[in-house]
C-alpha cells in the first residue's frame, strides 16, 4: 500500500512540475510572447536608419553609350560590439596599432556596453582589413560602406561637383540634384546568431535608392576639349580656359570643358574653394570683340544700317572727355559693315550702336537674354544686372557695343550668340538629358522655350557677314576646306576689378575668344573657346587655332557632309 502511495506521491510531483513548466511556457510563449520577442530581438539584431544608395551620374557618346562619372564603391570599415570584447585594454591597443587611431577614443568606444555598434575607423586600406582579420579580436568586426567614387577623376569635375564625406552633393550637378540623387531613409537591420557571430544580414529593409542621371555632355568630345585645355596651358601658358560645345537643333551642351580642374575623389586636398567655380556659368567676363555681332544683328534688325551700310572710320571716336580707338589705334577709311566685322573695327560697332539709338540696344541686349540667368541646372549659376552699365552714360554703350564695360557669364553669351544660328530665337541650353528613378522609370526635363529676338532674314545676314570673317577676315585660321564656318574673334582687356584690385581701368592681360557654328549655312553646332591670358598677341593665334582643331575632330566625329567639294 505505502508502495502506490509513494508511486502517486512521484507522479503528483512530476504532474505538479510538468504543469509548473507548461505554464510558465504558456507565460512566456503565449501570454508574454510579444514582449520576450522584443527583448530577444533586441539582443539579438540592432537596427539603424539609413539612406538607400546615391544615384549614379552617366554621360554618354553620340550612340547613346553610357559612362558612370558618379557611382558609389564599397568600402570596408572596423567597428566593435563592446559587449563581447574580453579584454578591453588590450583590443584598444591592438586596434590603435594596427588602424593608427588614438588609443584613448578606442578605448572610449568600447566602455559602451548597451551598444553592438560602435565603428572605430571609417574606409580603411587594404592593408588594415587583412591585418584586422588576422588578428581576430572579439568583438572586433569588418563591415562594409558605401562612399561615391568618380571612376574618371577630373573629367567635367566642374559638371558633376562631388558628394562630401557626410554624403551631401556639393557643387555641379551632385549639389543642384542632390534631392533626386539622394537614396531615402529607411530601417537596415543588422543580426547575430545565437554563437554570437554577427554578420550582415538585411531583414526588413526598406532603402530606396537615389534616382540615376544622364548628361547631354558626349564622352569624346568632352574629352578632347578637356585635352586641348590642357594643351593651351602648357603651350600658351593660359591661366584658365572653357569650351562650350551646343547643339543648335535641341539645346543640348555637348561639352562643358574648364581648366584648371580637379580630381572629385580628392577633392579635401584643395585648399583654395576657387578651383571648384565652374568659370562657364559661375565668373563673369567681358567678351570683347565676338559681342560686336550682337551689336551688328540688333541695329540691322531694327532696320537702321545694312550689311553694305558704309561709314567714314578715322581710327578713333570722340564721346565726350573720352576718345575711343581701334585696336593698334589702325585707321580702315571708308568701310562698310561687313568690313566691320572681318576687321573687327571698333569705331564701326559705335556707329552701329549709335544708329540703332542707347535705348533700342539696351532692348535688343535684354533680349539676348544677357541680363538672365541660363537656368542650366548647376549650383551656384551666377549673372549681371550690369547696373554700372544701364545707367545710361553714352560712354558706357559706346564701349558695349564692342564688347567692354559690359559682362556676362560664357554661357549666356553662348546662349545669345546662338540666335545667330538659330533664325533669331536663342536656344535655350541643357545638361540634364534624362532622369531614371528607382522604379526604372524614365523623365525628362521639362524644356524651356526662348522667345525670338531678331527676324530670320537679319540672322541669315549675320551668318553671310560672320562666313566672311572667317574666309576674308582675322578668323581665316578657322577655315576648313569643304565647310563655311561663320564665325567671330574677340581679345578683350582684363579690368583691373575683374582681377580683384581696386583699380580703375584694364590691365595689360587679356581674355582671347573664338565662337562659330558650322556648317554656317545648315548650322549643327556651335563652338565657343575663351583663354584667359594667353601668351599671344590676339585670338587670331590661340583661340582660333583651337576653334580649327575642335571643329574638325566634331565634323569628322560626326561625319557632317560637307558644304562644297575640294578641287584637287
Amino acid at each position: 500500500m505505502r508502495k502506490v502511495w509513494r508511486t502517486y506521491i512521484v507522479f503528483l510531483f512530476l504532474f505538479i512540475f510538468g504543469a509548473a513548466i507548461v505554464g510558465r511556457l504558456v507565460y512566456l510563449q503565449v501570454i508574454h510572447y510579444g514582449f520576450y520577442k522584443a527583448l530577444a530581438q533586441g539582443q539579438q539584431n540592432f537596427s539603424t536608419f539609413e539612406k538607400g544608395d546615391r544615384g549614379e551620374i552617366f554621360l554618354q557618346d553620340k550612340n547613346g553609350t553610357l559612362y558612370t562619372l558618379a557611382t558609389n564603391q564599397e568600402l570596408p570599415f572596423v567597428f566593435v560590439t563592446p559587449p563581447e570584447v574580453k579584454n578591453q585594454k588590450e583590443t584598444a591597443k591592438q586596434l590603435s596599432e594596427i588602424l593608427q587611431v588614438d588609443e584613448n577614443f578606442v578605448a572610449e568606444k568600447l566602455q559602451n556596453q548597451e551598444s553592438l555598434h560602435q565603428p572605430i575607423k571609417r574606409r580603411i586600406s587594404k592593408e588594415e582589413e587583412e591585418k584586422i582579420i588576422s588578428a581576430d579580436i572579439s568583438g572586433v568586426y569588418i563591415g562594409k560602406d558605401f562612399a561615391r567614387y568618380y571612376p574618371y577623376e577630373d573629367l567635367a569635375a566642374h559638371v558633376v561637383g562631388f558628394a562630401n564625406q557626410d554624403g551631401n552633393g556639393q557643387y555641379g550637378i551632385e549639389e543642384y540634384h542632390n534631392s533626386l540623387l539622394e537614396g531615402k531613409e529607411g530601417l537596415r537591420t543588422t543580426a547575430r546568431n545565437p554563437a554570437s557571430y554577427l554578420f550582415l544580414a538585411l531583414e526588413d529593409t526598406i532603402l530606396e535608392t537615389g534616382s540615376d542621371i544622364v548628361l547631354s555632355l558626349d564622352y569624346n568630345l568632352q574629352i578632347e576639349a578637356e585635352l586641348l585645355l590642357q594643351r593651351a596651358k602648357e603651350n600658351l601658358g593660359i591661366e584658365e580656359g572653357t569650351i562650350i560645345v551646343l547643339e543648335i537643333e535641341s539645346g543640348r551642351i555637348l561639352t562643358l570643358a574648364n581648366t584648371p580642374s580637379f580630381n572629385s575623389n580628392e577633392y579635401f586636398l584643395h585648399d583654395n574653394l576657387a578651383v571648384f567655380q565652374n568659370p562657364a556659368i559661375q565668373k563673369l567676363f567681358e567678351p570683347g570683340s565676338v559681342f560686336k555681332a550682337l551689336t551688328m544683328a540688333s541695329a540691322i534688325d531694327a532696320g537702321k544700317i545694312s550689311l553694305d551700310t558704309s561709314y567714314q572710320d578715322k581710327g578713333s571716336v570722340k564721346i565726350g572727355e573720352y576718345t575711343i580707338y581701334n585696336y593698334d589705334e589702325r585707321v580702315w577709311g571708308q568701310r562698310t559693315m561687313s568690313e566691320v566685322l572681318q576687321f573687327s573695327i571698333n569705331t564701326g560697332a559705335v556707329f552701329a550702336e549709335q544708329q540703332l539709338g542707347h535705348e533700342r540696344f539696351l532692348d535688343y541686349i535684354k533680349k539676348f537674354g544677357i541680363f538672365e540667368p541660363t537656368e542650366i541646372g548647376l549650383a551656384g549659376e551666377v549673372y549681371s544686372k550690369n547696373r554700372e552699365f544701364q545707367k545710361g552714360y553714352e560712354i558706357n554703350f559706346a564701349t558695349a557695343s564692342f564688347g567692354q564695360g559690359i559682362e556676362m557669364t560664357p554661357l549666356q553669351f553662348v546662349r545669345a550668340f546662338s540666335a545667330l544660328a538659330n533664325n533669331g530665337t536663342p536656344v535655350e541650353p541643357f545638361l540634364v538629358e534624362k532622369i531614371i528613378d528607382s522604379k526604372g522609370l524614365l523623365q525628362k526635363p521639362a524644356r524651356k522655350t526662348a522667345k525670338q529676338v531678331i527676324s530670320p532674314n537679319t540672322a541669315s545676314d549675320l551668318t553671310a557677314m560672320l562666313t566672311s570673317v572667317t574666309e576674308e577676315g582675322y578668323g581665316k585660321a578657322a577655315r576648313i576646306p569643304g565647310y563655311f564656318i561663320a564665325g567671330k574673334s574677340g581679345t578683350a582687356q582684363i579690368s583691373w576689378s575683374a582681377l580683384g584690385i581696386s583699380k580703375t581701368g584694364y590691365s595689360d592681360k587679356t581674355i582671347q575668344s573664338f565662337i562659330g557654328y558650322v556648317p554656317a549655312f545648315n548650322p549643327k553646332f556651335l563652338v565657343f573657346i575663351k583663354l584667359n591670358n594667353p601668351a599671344t598677341k590676339t585670338a587670331e593665334y590661340s583661340a582660333v587655332p583651337i576653334f580649327r582643331n575642335f571643329t574638325k575632330y566634331i565634323i569628322d566625329y560626326y561625319q557632317i557632309p560637307p558644304d562644297y567639294e575640294i578641287n584637287p
